[in-house]
Formats: structure tokens, C-alpha cells, sequence
């Protein structure tokens, strides 16, 4: 988990992620940030997320990105 907090703070410095709610409903992360956060788990944790798994669900908390990125492992 220590890993991924990393990864979003590089991505968003200024988003308090061990605490933050709804992270896409809240605009935390946009679009972008997603994209940039899936090449970063790709390289970081040597998995490649499928299309089908990008959808607001799995990145609206740090859990849920974990989760993911844990059904890939």
C-alpha cells in the first residue's frame, strides 16, 4: 500500500490520499492522473490493466486501486 501512496502522491502532491473520500467525485484524480497512475502501476508492480478494468470504481479510493492492482497479482 506504502507503494501506491508514492505513486499518487507523485501524481497529485497535493491530495491527502491516506484520508481522501471519493478521490474521482471529488476530483482528486481526473482522467489524466488515471492514466498516468496505470503506466506508473504498470512499471511499479509489472502488471497491465486491461481497458475494461479503467472505470471510476476501481480508482475511487486507495483501496479499490489496491484491490485491482491485487486481482492482477
Amino acid at each position: 500500500m506504502e507503494k501506491l501512496i508514492e505513486i499518487l502522491e507523485d501524481i497529485r502532491p497535493d491530495v491527502d490520499f491516506d484520508n481522501a473520500e471519493n478521490l474521482i467525485e471529488s476530483g482528486s484524480l481526473d482522467s489524466f492522473d488515471i492514466a498516468l497512475l496505470v503506466e506508473n502501476i504498470s512499471e511499479k508492480y509489472g502488471v497491465e490493466i486491461k481497458v475494461e478494468d479503467i472505470v471510476p470504481s476501481n480508482f475511487s479510493s486507495v483501496e479499490t486501486i489496491k484491490n485491482l492492482i491485487d486481482s492482477y497479482l
